[in-house]
């Protein structure tokens, strides 16, 4: 006797799980996409009910919404576990001046770089930066993204952390991707904070971390048991590591998932701080250390890389991702999605770039990008994978092989793609 399902997904060429044991993806294992030849899934309440072969799975349910992949290739959906999409204005002129030559660090050290975002979006109602994040999840959501995490950081006083916690909370209620909120209050020193780095720590351990807390406890994230993470930018004319532990230990004590932005232009011992508070990930590892390595290597932290910034910053130095897989390192990748350094909002795009510069194989940059990524995520246990009893994300590529996802770039091959068991965005309806 035939179940009712939802959705039922047939004919599929490849159906790739990325599967695993319950944790993330590590070394031979990142090489495993778990592809199921013609078959089939369906989708029920919102979870993946069942899948395996076409005719097995026909026979046993039956859907009014019944999808006919043509041989085609679905996967899980993407998972962007590091992104800073809820801001205000562009930062056009500063895309110019490094294209001339100017430094990053010393754009922002001027001013620019994060300041100049942070006043804009100090200026923005909260109706303006939720209808800028909408409008961005829809380019991330037309790629194959179907749960992202996003910071703050562009606010830099309590109100305008606050506001952009606000808007990531509207975004989550009201976009298809689920969202992941990240307090990112350390990402830059405010102007006001200038002459008085210490003084802007103390504001965000003694103020703006616990409203953080306060906000999460009456949101939506904490009544669904979804959780929250701080973040620190620990690096060159940003903040020290002293601070960074201060502010790390500080966000801990409060329940606060970690992260960290470690070791992108200079090492200055933040990957083994993080790694040793226990956070989920430390995210960009241009510049960390072996004995970092072996100590990623040996946690539950996952290493995450972001390709996109380096491409953006027209650099030829990119993480070694590759001898952080060797190594034993749980590695997943990111758009980094942010106004300065990576305006990108496809996986794909990172995949193909970290296939590139960083010799991942398709199927590494894959498994990095939807298992390991939602283990970045802190969303491991519900998306990033086909298995029964997931979130129902899919992307159904126009293509015969996975393994073009990576291979074809600069234009997105997401024909559909599925959130919660329901068809979220179709090519054939645009």
């Amino acid at each position: 006797m035939q179940s009712n399902a939802d959705l039922v997904i047939l004919n599929i060429g490849q159906l790739v799980t990325c599967s695993s044991d319950g944790k993330p993806k590590r070394g031979v294992a990142m090489r495993d996409v778990g592809i199921v030849e013609d078959a089939g899934v369906a989708c029920i309440e919102g979870k993946i009910a069942a899948f395996g072969r076409s005719k097995d799975v026909a026979a046993a349910f039956v859907s009014s919404e019944s999808i006919d992949a043509d041989g085609k290739v679905v996967t899980p959906g993407f998972v962007d576990p590091h992104t800073h999409i809820v801001f205000a204005g562009n930062r056009l002129d500063e895309f110019e001046l490094k294209i001339e030559g100017a430094d990053y660090l010393d754009i922002l050290k001027q001013g620019g770089g994060i300041i100049s975002t942070v006043r804009r979006t100090r200026e923005a109602s909260l109706e303006d930066l939720v209808e800028h994040g909408i409008s961005r999840l829809d380019k991330m959501l037309a790629c194959g993204t179907t749960t992202a995490e996003i910071k703050t950081g562009y606010g830099l006083d309590p109100a305008t952390e606050l506001k952009m916690l606000a808007a990531i909370g509207e975004l989550d209620l009201g976009h298809p991707i689920d969202i992941v909120p990240t307090l990112l209050a350390a990402h830059a020193f405010p102007p006001e904070f200038a002459d008085d780095n210490d003084g802007y720590v103390d504001l965000i351990c003694g103020e703006i971390l616990p409203r953080a807390w306060d906000w999460y406890t009456r949101s939506h994230f904490c009544e669904e048991r979804r959780p929250i993470f701080a973040d620190v930018f620990c690096e060159r004319n940003a903040f020290d590591l002293r601070q960074s532990e201060r502010i790390l230990k500080t966000a801990k004590a409060l329940w606060f998932g970690l992260k960290a932005h470690a070791d992108e232009f200079t090492n200055l011992g933040c990957s083994r701080l993080a790694i040793e508070l226990g956070a989920v990930s430390i995210d960009h590892l241009d510049t960390i250390s072996d004995d970092e390595i072996k100590l990623l290597a040996a946690s539950e932290t996952v290493g995450v890389v972001t390709p996109t910034v380096n491409f953006n910053l027209g650099s030829t130095h990119f993480a070694d991702a590759r001898k952080l897989i060797d190594s034993g390192c749980a590695v997943a990748i990111s758009t980094d999605y942010n106004p300065g350094s990576a305006p990108c909002p496809s996986q794909p795009m990172t995949m193909a770039l970290a296939c590139r510069y960083q010799k991942l194989l398709p199927s590494e940059a894959l498994n990095a990008a939807t298992i390991n990524a939602a283990f970045a995520a802190g969303a491991g246990n519900r998306a990033g994978s086909i298995r029964e009893g997931n979130q129902g994300d899919l992307v159904l590529f126009n293509t015969s092989d996975y393994r073009e996802i990576a291979y074809e770039f600069g234009a997105e091959m997401a024909e559909l793609v599925v959130k919660n068991g329901q068809v979220v965005f179709d090519t054939h309806q645009a």
